[in-house]
């Protein structure tokens, strides 16, 4: 069997080798005796839904993180993650941030990428993830370690029929079939491929390769996913006759109760190439009074006091929304990191605020983020040219009278601010940015990105 495929995000306090996940340090270890109350914390943010099984025949699931108790060591805890698509959603990031909060009790989690089950690409966007974490988001204690891992790695030598024989035998149809998520398959309109049908056969199998080769004996998952946990426990148990747990994480819904995947079609990216950190943003700033509680304890490491003193300042002053904006930065930063914050904030400024010092900071890439819609053009700034000249050859009005008319009659401004003279010759640093270029809005709606050469 192949050997698996390991990427490790490591602070300098933190070690990991290729085979078993490391083991911090006694010296380390002891500092995270308090962290017993791990999971009762977590239940009250509303991030843990379930657990399961409710009690273990050897050990109960609580034990495992009370470190109290002697011998006690960082468990490990796992999550699979396998989108179909080129990136993760955000409908993925609250499994992510439970990962997240293991870690930051000192225990080791890893992040199980399906290559072989989704045929996901590159898995950097978690990588990038973590470092995000690791890097703006320190809470002074020594962190479990955050691994990736492909279960391509262990399937690529499978044979098929092989594979069948030796793990196939130990489920049973009818078990297979009475799951909720099955059923709920079976009955649409679409049905359920065989593909869909073995998923959980295969991420039973995955937890069991975790758990004989890394010891790892919590998966965690969305509510959703119950089913193939329990397909995992039972395979695991049944082999080895060992406790394991899984616990589920509640799905996130739009306000209209539709789930926020990809399948929804209502997905929000985690990749900058899909989603830009401004649209990742906005899409937080603007959830309802209603959701934001819900979302800034979801979310965020804000500890639980801190959030409700936010939303006792958003009940004297909810017109500045102060918890919407506290939520986006705190996802945005941790999504895109500080830079992609600060990019966000940016573009906020120049749509929503007309902040021409945010324009003139702007890069291209943001500027093209920002106005999805606008044509791009790049202009040879000749002397004398004027706001007529600019219009036409960015092909923004029509040409004649009516173009004419357009500017004099006040419908066209550049940088936030409306020209009626078509004749006026540009001025660098007031139609021309400092960055070398121009935002020229037709109408209400119609946006148009000049880059000037030769300036």
């Amino acid at each position: 069997m192949a050997a698996p495929m390991l990427r490790c995000i490591s602070p300098s306090r933190w070690f990991c080798t290729p085979g078993p996940l490391a083991v911090l340090p006694r010296g380390l270890r002891e500092a995270h005796s308090g962290d017993k109350g791990l999971l009762a914390v977590q239940k009250a943010r509303g991030l843990f839904k379930e657990f399961f099984p409710d009690k273990g025949t050897k050990v109960e699931l609580p034990e495992l993180f009370d470190r109290s108790i002697a011998g006690n060591r960082p468990q490990t805890i796992y999550c699979g993650f396998d989108p179909t698509a080129d990136s993760l959603h955000v409908g993925h990031l609250l499994t992510l941030l439970g990962l997240f909060h293991f870690q930051r009790a000192g225990h080791n989690v890893i992040a199980l990428v399906g290559g072989a089950t989704a045929r996901l690409g590159d898995p950097s966007g978690l990588e990038a993830l973590a470092a995000h974490h690791q890097q703006l988001f320190s809470n002074g204690r020594a962190w479990g370690s955050f691994t990736v891992l492909d279960n391509s790695a262990w399937y690529q030598e499978q044979h098929l029929v092989d594979f069948l024989a030796a793990v196939g035998g130990h489920f049973r149809m009818g078990t297979l079939l009475s799951r909720l998520s099955v059923q709920t398959r079976l009955k649409s309109p679409e049905g359920m491929s065989l593909a869909e049908f073995l998923y959980q056969v295969l991420q039973a199998y995955d937890f069991y390769y975790l758990f004989q080769r890394y010891g790892c004996r919590v998966q965690l998952g969305g509510s959703d996913q119950l089913g193939n946990i329990t397909s995992g426990y039972e395979f695991i148990n049944k082999l080895t006759g060992e406790d394991v747990f899984g616990i589920t994480l509640p799905l996130i819904t739009s306000t209209t109760g539709a789930k926020l995947g990809k399948s929804a079609g209502n997905a929000v990216w985690l990749s900058r190439d899909k989603t830009s950190p401004f649209e990742l943003y906005q899409f937080f700033v603007r959830q309802p009074d209603d959701s934001v509680e819900r979302y800034l304890r979801l979310f965020t490491f804000l500890p639980l006091p801190e959030i409700d003193h936010v939303m006792q300042l958003h009940v004297k002053e909810p017109e500045k929304r102060g918890p919407q904006k506290r939520l986006a930065a705190e996802v945005t930063k941790l999504v895109h990191g500080q830079e992609g914050l600060d990019s966000a904030k940016r573009c906020t400024q120049a749509l929503y605020h007309s902040s021409v010092d945010a324009l003139e900071v702007m890069s291209d890439q943001e500027l093209k983020e920002l106005f999805k819609e606008a044509s791009f053009s790049e202009l040879v700034l000749d002397p004398g040219t004027s706001v007529l000249d600019t219009c036409r050859k960015a092909n923004a009005i029509p040409d004649g009278p009516r173009g004419y008319r357009m500017i004099t009659e006040g419908g066209v401004s550049i940088n936030h601010r409306q020209v009626t003279n078509p004749e006026s010759v540009l001025v660098v640093g007031q139609h021309i940015l400092k960055n070398g270029l121009s935002l020229l809005k037709i109408g209400k709606r119609n946006f148009y990105i000049i880059k000037w050469l030769q300036l």
